[in-house]
């Protein structure tokens, strides 16, 4: 331990001191181990000097000139206290509360990009990046409420079906929160948040229309303006009323022609086999293959299938006239076609994938409407005998 000095450290004490050579410590007559080495440069440093159940611990505390005297010992008081209890001699600096934005990071990383399937981890972070982080980025986790996630949800209610998923994004970002123990359970700020009213959104190609389609795919094809492996993928949807994702992530160990069938081995209710047809094989057939690239729709690294064909069915749909079609749509318009050429519901359930009848029911009033057309049909065939040739 440093022996007690006879003089009390001050302002004025500490200018005065002053060495010829080498250097020397002060010691402080009132605070054991408080003291100030001196430098022959005229340089002085207050210091701190205690033990502790570990032994003894020097710390160096500030240069005199940029910490005054009275800030020193007050400084020195704690650091001393701490050491004697056998803790660090500076304390850690208070971590920074997490933010929103570093949940988003975190969420993305650990949780969408591991997790998810690509379009859903693709569609997740658009969310983010154009309306959650600019809308509550920068606050932290705490500082989020039902006020803060409320007036973000209102603020989009001019596009009700994206106001909706931003809302149900953010919910699943602070359940995650709650895991990671970033935020204490039961304070996801999103709960009991009424989502807006939307109307599930029903658009069929007619017969027409998919001529315009075929002839759009063609002659984009033939002027080189489309990228033959998007031209092949919006076939695919349209002729096998899969999913987006499910004809992205296909390869071609995928293909059975043996049996007669595509595998989807990671489709959204489970794995499931997609009939292979005579006009999906000729589609197949004209897709550009190398040798060492295992993808059916891919980006020609032989390493990744593209994210989106979203900017490829802009071209599409614009060259075709169908400018509210989305590429969604197709899928709607495959059952639509099934309905009308006379498959019963459960039918078209198993063709689609889904996994529960409601999910076909959606189909219902197009069953309704071609037994109504049906029933024309077989009425006006009866009709001409039992109406003396006439019909109401």
């Amino acid at each position: 331990m440093p022996k007690r000095s006879e003089r009390k450290l001050t302002k004025r004490v500490v200018d005065a001191l002053s060495v010829e050579k080498n250097d020397a410590v002060f010691w402080d007559r009132e605070l054991a181990g408080f003291g100030v080495r001196v430098y022959a440069t005229g340089r002085k440093v207050y210091v701190v000097q205690s033990r502790g159940p570990w032994g003894p611990k020097r710390v160096t505390l500030g240069k005199h000139g940029e910490m005054s005297c009275d800030e020193a010992r007050k400084t020195a008081t704690g650091v001393i206290d701490r050491i004697k209890r056998g803790e660090e001699p500076e304390p850690k600096p208070p971590e920074a509360a997490p933010t929103v934005a570093g949940l988003a990071e975190r969420f993305m990383r650990d949780h969408a990009e591991t997790h998810c399937k690509p379009d859903t981890a693709v569609s997740y972070r658009s969310y983010i990046g154009n309306h959650i982080l600019p809308g509550l980025g920068r606050k932290a986790l705490t500082e989020v409420g039902r006020a803060e996630v409320s007036a973000l949800h209102h603020g989009l209610r001019e596009t009700p079906v994206a106001a909706n998923a931003v809302l149900g994004l953010l919910s699943r970002m602070f359940k995650m929160a709650e895991a990671w123990s970033l935020v204490p359970a039961g304070n996801n700020p999103c709960r009991g948040l009424r989502r807006y009213r939307t109307r599930k959104r029903e658009r069929f190609l007619t017969q027409d229309e998919f001529r315009r389609l075929g002839r759009a795919l063609r002659d984009l094809e033939t002027e080189g303006k489309a990228w033959l492996a998007a031209v092949a993928a919006i076939r695919l949807l349209a002729l096998t009323g899969c999913r987006r994702g499910e004809i992205l992530d296909l390869h071609w160990d995928d293909v059975d022609r043996t049996a007669g069938e595509l595998r989807l081995k990671d489709a959204k209710a489970g794995p499931r086999m997609v009939p292979l047809t005579k006009p999906v094989l000729r589609v197949l057939e004209g897709v550009p293959r190398s040798p060492d690239d295992s993808w059916v729709i891919s980006r020609g690294n032989g390493k990744d299938r593209p994210l989106s064909l979203s900017y490829y069915w802009e071209a599409v749909r614009e060259r075709a006239g169908l400018h509210d079609v989305r590429i969604h749509d197709l899928r709607h318009s495959y059952a639509s076609r099934a309905l009308a050429l006379g498959e019963s519901l459960s039918a078209i359930g198993r063709l689609l994938g889904h996994r529960h009848v409601v999910s076909t029911a959606r189909y219902a009033h197009l069953m309704r409407d071609a037994e109504k057309a049906a029933a024309a049909r077989v009425g006006e065939s009866i009709g001409v005998h039992v109406t003396n040739g006439r019909v109401e």
